[in-house]
């Protein structure tokens, strides 16, 4: 088949005509796999085909900490045409195309570092989340082979603990935390829901019974325990405190993916499901006062803040007078 009779090809088309015409001028971004698939109702595989391709042809480019952006003027030129020549003229075309993505990996492979990659793969992953991020993604936005990549990084697995690593030190905590022990836990805690909002990815990464080796990571935990020193607590219950309280807060942001992915499936916001809820069924099922007496108060009652910052600011201060409780317990006890 065609490729302009194939979903890919068609959406490729009017990706190139918008560039083309200037709809989409050098430097604006381009839509990006999520907005591809919620636009014309395709799989992801098929919205990173359409962007790869487009990388290819040198229309688009990666830029980091912006996203995948229409290229310098002058590149829409150089596309092919949806229905170009077939026989020896789309042969020198595919030839032509050929050479020049191997001189494009060349040239990529010549400026390829572990921390491109790394930088790289996060772009990736924050703008379109970890399903589109794999090695080979990688090395198309970097211009680069695939297999050029594993002499940096190992393999997946070793890129996400650096892409951890990465987005944790962004935003260093400092070597003191202020104030008393609350205080600092308390900036802990508030830094971590800041870098996994950053990067909504990233929560999914944690994992807090098989942790992995990343020190920008592992500092949030040792200047927690810090904190807690000297109040009484053993060792263990330190430790106990400090995970326990960063696992509630990445347990919450782990929604903060889910959220993307749900706008990108339903293409509507949290608060405008909410009020397509608000309907004929919704009422039938949740608003029996016999059966859901406090769902019933709830909804005669004023509205409510259930958004994630409201749980989180809810949720931290009782995990931290819940760890005072414990402290108290020890000064009182002596033990």
């Amino acid at each position: 088949m065609a490729e302009g009779g194939t979903p890919s090809g068609r959406i490729l088309a009017e990706l190139r005509r918008r560039i083309a015409s200037g709809e989409l001028a050098p430097g604006e971004r381009v839509p990006s796999t999520r907005r591809i698939t919620r636009e014309w109702g395709v799989a992801m595989a098929t919205a990173t085909k359409v962007l790869t391709r487009l990388r290819e042809e040198g229309l688009v480019r990666a830029v980091p900490g912006v996203g995948t952006v229409v290229a310098a003027a002058g590149a829409a030129a150089s596309a092919p045409a949806v229905s170009g020549a077939s026989g020896a003229s789309g042969a020198a075309s595919e030839r032509a195309s050929g050479e020049s993505g191997v001189r494009r990996a060349r040239a990529g492979e010549r400026d390829l570092t572990r921390e491109r990659i790394v930088a790289t793969a996060v772009q990736v992953a924050d703008a379109e989340g970890l399903t589109a991020l794999s090695m080979r993604r990688v090395a198309t936005e970097l211009g680069a082979a695939t297999m050029s990549l594993y002499r940096h990084v190992p393999g997946k697995d070793d890129l996400l603990r650096l892409m951890m690593d990465e987005a944790f030190r962004e935003e260093p905590l400092p070597d003191r935390l202020p104030g008393g022990w609350r205080e600092g836990l308390e900036a802990v805690a508030r830094l971590q829901w800041r870098i996994y909002r950053r990067h909504p990815w990233l929560a999914a990464t944690m994992s807090f019974t098989r942790p992995v080796m990343a020190p920008d990571v592992a500092v949030h935990t040792e200047r927690s325990m810090a904190a807690l020193a000297g109040l009484g607590l053993e060792q263990e219950e330190m430790a106990q405190a400090s995970v326990t309280l960063a696992a509630f807060v990445c347990g919450l942001a782990v929604h903060f993916e889910r959220e993307a992915q749900a706008e990108q499936d339903s293409g509507m916001s949290a608060d405008e499901w909410m009020d397509l809820q608000d309907g004929e069924d919704h009422d039938r099922l949740m608003a029996d006062p016999e059966r859901f007496p406090m769902f019933d108060a709830l909804n005669r009652g004023p509205e409510i803040d259930m958004s994630l910052d409201a749980l989180f600011e809810f949720g931290v201060a009782r995990m931290l007078d819940g760890i005072g409780a414990v402290i108290e317990r020890r000064a009182v006890s002596g033990a």
